[in-house]
């Protein structure tokens, strides 16, 4: 009978996602006062593009699809573009 063993990109990516985990727990109890922020999107970034090239399997994906979802996330930018826009310019 023969054992079933994940393929070794599903171990790293959950390894790495977890490793992200703990740095974004870690990180929320810095004192870094702004930077927190930046802290946490850089983080959630790096989470984002692991789920991408190894779930959404883009790395293995044709031009074609790796064009729909570079313009998925193209419209992504402009709509958290504009709501910070609009956070930014309302009255306090």
């Amino acid at each position: 009978m023969n054992s079933w063993h994940p393929p070794r990109a599903l171990l790293l990516s959950w390894l790495g996602l977890l490793a992200l985990l703990g740095v974004t727990v870690f990180g929320a109890y810095l004192p870094l006062g702004a930077l927190n922020t930046g802290l946490a999107l850089a983080i959630a970034l790096g989470k984002a593009l692991i789920v991408v090239a190894i779930f959404m399997e883009l790395r293995h994906g044709s031009s074609l699809t790796l064009t729909f979802a570079g313009a998925g996330f193209f419209w992504l930018t402009i709509m958290l573009w504009l709501a910070l826009a609009d956070y930014l310019t309302r009255p306090t």
